[in-house]
C-alpha cells in the first residue's frame, strides 16, 4: 500500500479511487533519481524549447 494523491480534490488517500470525489489517484511519491539518467538530455532540451528552465524564468522579487 502506497500513499496516493487525487488531482481533482487535492487529497491524499491509500486507495486507487478517491473516496471523497471518486476521481482517479496517482502516486504521491516523486520518480526515483538516478545519476546515470539516460533521458536527462532530452528532458533539458524540451524544457529549453518551452522556456521552462530556471534561468529562463523572470527574476523573483522579494
Amino acid at each position: 500500500m502506497y500513499l496516493q494523491f487525487c488531482d481533482q480534490c487535492k487529497q491524499y488517500t491509500l486507495k486507487q479511487k478517491c473516496p471523497r470525489c471518486g476521481g482517479q489517484t496517482r502516486s504521491a511519491h516523486p520518480a526515483r533519481f538516478s545519476p546515470e539518467d539516460k533521458n536527462s538530455a532530452e528532458r533539458i532540451q524540451t524544457k529549453a524549447k518551452f522556456n521552462l528552465l530556471p534561468y529562463q524564468q523572470p527574476d523573483i522579487e522579494y
